[in-house]
């Protein structure tokens, strides 16, 4: 099987934002140190907010806040495991300006997620995990979803490359056979 193509789909709806963050915290029970998490969704789908859950998963310093001036930000651990390299690539134009980042030095021993880093990120490793975060739009009756803990978020899960196959992911699924 190629390493390009996805070898574990998952998919979930998630009620909420807290919701979203709970399987962050789970799925970070998959991760281990040298693992790229690349987030793709639109403004306001949830990336963060499953990013914090990773990171509270991962037992590292916080909190874990969006990057997107500072582009990217090092949780260190608390627990002993991996660091967490958050990544905000919306103002990233070329992969120019994501290889002036470095990631490749830290790649190995920390966990790094890349949010909107579809098209950018994936030179980073042959193995990853491809997170799409959808959010509806149009609300339902009673709910507002300029309020960022609402809503539901439907998430897909692609574990690429060999480093997945015989991984269990959140939702019960096992990766390969």
């Amino acid at each position: 099987m190629s390493a390009d193509l996805p070898v574990v789909l998952v998919e979930v709806d998630l009620p909420d934002a807290p919701a979203t963050r709970a399987f962050g915290h789970e799925l970070a029970g998959a991760l281990r140190a040298g693992d790229l998490v690349v987030l793709t969704g639109a403004l306001g789908a949830g990336k963060t907010t499953l990013t914090q859950g990773l990171g509270d998963g991962l037992g590292v310093r916080g909190p874990v806040a969006s990057p997107t001036f500072i582009i990217a930000r090092v949780h260190p651990t608390t627990v002993g495991g991996p660091d967490l390299v958050h990544v905000d690539a919306y103002r990233l134009g070329s992969l120019e300006e994501l290889d002036a980042l470095d990631l490749d030095a830290s790649l190995e021993e920390s966990v790094t997620v890349v949010e909107w880093g579809e098209g950018l990120a994936e030179v980073l490793s042959q193995d990853r995990l491809e997170v799409t975060i959808e959010r509806p739009r149009g609300a339902a009756p009673g709910e507002d979803l300029l309020d960022a803990e609402v809503g539901v978020r439907r998430v897909t899960v692609r574990g690429i490359g060999p480093r997945w196959s015989g991984t269990t992911l959140p939702a019960g699924a096992r990766v390969g056979g």
